[in-house]
């Protein structure tokens, strides 16, 4: 057999990896997602929990207790309950604040596991810097108590003031406590038991859901999933799966399906954000945009009368006026079933703001031209 020379192997495989690059290239792009980031299992959750508590040791930034009376009323019954009697006493303290504290109990935590709550003032405290929340039993929706939370506050913002001026960043009435709660109560979900399994997409939609069902038909057979509506499919459990739904649901997550969604532009008016989807289409149509801006200015001059005079000094008005009719905006056509890009680069051509584009994109809406549903925040 004989063998090529090094430049004309090195070619021949310059030659292989170009070929390999065109092909890659002619194939078309498709944007995959794991089954994992489309849906949920249905049943697999996490459940909110919430107290009510007292944050202490605050440094004259708690509540004021003449003002609050559930924050007197909460000190009173704890010093009660730890032997304390201060009924019909006088108490000016600024130490302590009323607080709700909530949490999200994960699926599956065992008894034991911590979790992290959030903290929240109910009354009039300026800082819950320095803090220390007591003992807090966490609720859940039935009303039974599934953690105690407990732990120093920590803040993001502060507050500071002067006889003059004030300064305060970020929220610090709202703190954190990192694995500040003890769950003491689990909630039962017996997975293996389960005889069929259920998905809950994020983003319901027919086509999604139809293709979801496929890829998981096409992995473990015919008849073993199917969409029961745009936002649950219902997956059968095949024998080999039994007792081990663990291996089911990981073996699920990790198929990949191309997600499909409708054409729809997202406006906000408030803040001016603007966004399109990638199906979002537009027939033929022409666009013009101009403002008609109208600028009145006052100088008002002072007159003076001569010296030795027997005048008197007057203001004269002085009025400016300017009036703009946007003469320099003209017609621009955006031709039928342009891309995104094209539809972007089109609007930007015309020189106008985000709040003026979304004035536009309302309009071409109303025209019937926008092939998008209009969605405003």
């Amino acid at each position: 057999m004989q063998t090529l020379p090094l430049p004309f192997r090195q070619l021949a495989r310059l030659l292989s990896l170009v070929v390999l690059a065109a092909l890659d290239l002619a194939q078309p792009a498709l944007a995959l997602s794991r089954v994992k980031d489309l849906a949920a299992i249905e049943g697999v959750r996490q459940n909110q929990l919430v107290g009510y508590g007292i944050v202490v040791g605050l440094n004259g930034t708690g509540d004021t207790l003449n003002n609050i009376p559930f924050t007197k009323q909460s000190l009173q019954a704890m010093l009660e309950r730890l032997g304390v009697n201060t009924r019909g006493a006088t108490m000016r303290t600024q130490n302590l604040a009323a607080v709700m504290v909530t949490a999200n109990l994960p699926p599956f935590a065992a008894q034991g596991t911590r979790i992290d709550v959030t903290v929240s003032s109910l009354g009039d405290a300026k800082s819950l810097q320095g803090g220390t929340l007591l003992v807090t039993p966490l609720l859940g929706a039935d009303g039974e108590v599934y953690a105690l939370a407990q732990g120093s506050v920590a803040i993001a913002g502060f507050s500071a003031e002067g006889d003059a001026a004030k300064i305060t960043r970020g929220v610090p009435t709202n703190g954190r406590i990192a694995n500040g709660a003890n769950i003491e109560r689990e909630i039962a979900f017996r997975l293996n038991d389960a005889r069929s399994l259920r998905l809950s997409l994020r983003n319901p939609d027919f086509t999604t859901s139809k293709r979801i069902a496929a890829a998981i038909n096409d992995f473990m057979g015919a008849d073993t999933a199917e969409p029961t509506d745009p936002a649950t499919v219902t997956i059968q459990i095949p024998p080999r799966y039994n007792g081990n739904m663990i291996r089911l649901i990981t073996e699920v997550e990790q198929l990949k399906v191309e997600p499909d969604q409708t054409a729809r532009v997202v406006v906000d008016e408030r803040s001016g954000i603007i966004v399109m989807g990638r199906d979002v289409r537009v027939s033929t149509v022409a666009i013009a945009q101009g403002n008609l801006t109208v600028t009145i200015t006052e100088q008002p001059q002072v007159s003076q009368p001569a010296p030795l005079s027997n005048g008197q000094t007057v203001v004269v008005p002085r009025t400016g006026v300017k009036v703009d009719t946007g003469d320099g905006n003209k017609l621009a056509l955006v031709k039928e079933g342009v891309s995104l890009r094209e539809l972007v680069d089109g609007l930007n051509a015309l020189g106008v703001g985000p709040r003026d584009l979304i004035s536009i994109l309302q309009a071409i809406k109303a025209a019937g031209a926008l092939q998008a549903e209009i969605e405003l925040m």
